[in-house]
């Protein structure tokens, strides 16, 4: 369907090493292509961060593409500069899901370490209720002892480091994404027959990068089709295009500055996304994001610690918030 067929390690490297130009070029190509197949019935699921603040600027500016409304799926946990950005921005649908951040961890958990932990935290816990009945590949995970199909040797899916989660005194839970954002995306396509396009990249993760190697940029063929046209850009990529195309972006990220060896960074925050999310702060050093946040949101912070309980499942992890 106009990608390419080739989705191997090497033509994503090749893709990502080629220049700002050429990939602005190929993303317009991909968006062209995406908004063609469904007959223009597409939409750009827009955070208000600084990725889909780029993708949203390239495909207003994609010839034969016209009117792609963007979607703000408001979880209630983003920055309060990313809400005033949004609403600063044109042809913005903005939707709120049916349940609250607080609900969603009261009922499944907590989101801590990385959706693959949790998640595999969840249902080796389960697998335990069941007598090993259920999800048993979970607590093999767990254990060190899940063994690969193809080479007989132990997974590289085996996360032993994280076995002491099954202890926690609290509930843990990958779902939270599926709740806030997951579903009302769904419920939103379903009513409007809209077909989403995203800012996501394939060196942001594992999930994303296997995601690419199956279906390219365009999952035209997928359960849920979605496009993600900017897969083999990098952050510098995007740190280069809001700094030489000279366009607008939400303050909380602070200015874009270049240092001698021509590599761009930010003096504000370097992610947004959901203020109160724990997925990766177990590596980030100090101050960590609970750290920014109690200087720069105070009453924020204080709602977290105290009325979400993030407190104590960060003290559980040994993580400081102070």
């Amino acid at each position: 369907m106009g990608d390419n067929t080739e989705f191997t390690i090497e033509a994503l490297k090749q893709k990502q090493s080629l220049p700002l130009e050429a990939k602005v070029v190929l993303t317009q190509k991909r968006v062209e292509e995406w908004y063609n197949h469904w007959d223009g019935e597409v939409y750009l699921s827009f955070s208000g961060g600084k990725d889909s603040t780029v993708l949203k600027h390239i495909i207003e500016n994609t010839s034969g593409v016209y009117d792609v409304p963007s979607v703000f799926f408001n979880t209630g946990l983003e920055y309060p500069e990313i809400q005033e950005f949004v609403r600063s921005q044109n042809n913005v649908t903005i939707i709120r899901p049916e349940k609250s951040f607080k609900q969603v961890i009261d009922e499944c958990g907590y989101p801590i370490i990385s959706k693959e932990i949790a998640e595999t935290i969840l249902y080796a816990r389960r697998s335990i209720e069941s007598g090993g009945k259920k999800y048993k590949y979970a607590l093999d995970k767990l254990n060190g002892t899940l063994m690969s199909k193809e080479t007989g040797k132990p997974a590289i899916y085996n996360c032993p480091k994280w076995k002491f989660l099954l202890d926690a005194p609290f509930k843990i839970s990958h779902e939270c994404c599926k709740f806030l954002k997951k579903n009302p995306a769904k419920k939103y396509g379903k009513e409007t027959n809209r077909k989403p396009i995203t800012a996501t990249m394939a060196c942001e993760s594992m999930r994303r990068k296997s995601q690419w190697l199956q279906h390219g940029c365009n999952g035209f063929n997928m359960k849920s089709p979605i496009s993600n046209p900017m897969s083999f850009w990098t952050e510098q990529d995007v740190l280069k295009y809001l700094y030489e195309y000279k366009i607008p972006y939400c303050k909380i990220y602070g200015e874009i500055d270049k240092n001698f060896n021509d590599e761009y960074r930010l003096t504000g925050v370097n992610r947004t996304g959901c203020m109160f999310c724990m997925f990766g702060v177990q590596l980030e050093k100090t101050p960590n994001r609970f750290q920014r946040m109690k200087e720069s949101h105070p009453q924020l912070y204080k709602y977290c610690m105290e009325k979400l309980g993030i407190k104590e499942v960060l003290e559980f992890l040994n993580i400081d918030y102070e």
